[in-house]
């Protein structure tokens, strides 16, 4: 299948929660390597390895990564974590929803990572208003890119995406909802809390849960 399309932007909140000490990075999904990139500009004596399912990809993002491979996550065998068992900081840019088992990849991570280190991610949020919104006319259509993008295999909430970081031996330290303007935004998250009250949720918090579009991440071993 064909992956997400390639582009040359960075995503500004998660390049904030890398460390800036980190010296060893491996990024998985570094796509151009835009945020590689950008990283190079606060850290320039960092290693970072850029790693990507697209074999084209990876060799677009050795313009910026000081190095790259293609690589299935869901295929690495044990001999890839352990050569990478350096590295400080983990890197998931919208990626951890296209794997097909995220959590044992985490648990892998988790086997390995320095003490010290730190994994960082962007994840989309399934429990936005527009999914909300196409579902109670049941148009749920798959999309080139965004919350409906054909290659994702898992969705999470901000409450699920926290467990895996704890199930999986992580503690979320740090994060940020991602929000943006968005046009009829406002004329659908009370309804959503509605029905949130009518489940015995907390009609703010169903608000605050439906209105970002991803949350970005930084958790540490446990």
């Amino acid at each position: 299948m064909q992956q997400t399309p390639v582009h040359d932007q960075h995503n500004p909140d998660l390049l904030k929660l890398i460390p800036t000490t980190s010296s060893k990075l491996i990024e998985v999904g570094c796509s151009s390597g835009a945020l590689a990139r950008e990283f190079k500009k606060i850290n320039p004596a960092c290693h970072y390895f850029g790693v990507d399912i697209d074999a084209s990809y990876a060799e677009l993002a050795q313009r910026y990564c000081d190095a790259t491979e293609a690589q299935d996550m869901d295929q690495a065998d044990p001999s890839f974590y352990q050569a990478n068992a350096d590295r400080d900081c983990w890197i998931f840019g919208d990626t951890l929803e296209h794997m097909r088992d995220p959590w044992a990849v985490l648990r892998k991570i988790r086997a390995v990572i320095p003490a010290n280190g730190s994994v960082v991610c962007c994840v989309p949020n399934a429990q936005h208003w527009s999914l909300f919104a196409k579902l109670s006319i049941g148009d749920f259509r798959y999309e080139d890119s965004g919350l409906f993008d054909r290659t994702h295999l898992r969705w999470f909430t901000r409450t699920t995406l926290i467990e895996m970081f704890i199930n999986t031996g992580f503690q979320v330290v740090e994060g940020t909802a991602r929000n943006f303007p968005e046009p009829n935004k406002e004329k659908f998250l009370p309804l959503i809390a509605e029905i949130a009250k009518a489940c015995g949720g907390d009609y703010q918090t169903a608000i605050n849960d439906a209105s970002p579009l991803q949350y970005v991440i930084r958790a540490i071993p446990v």
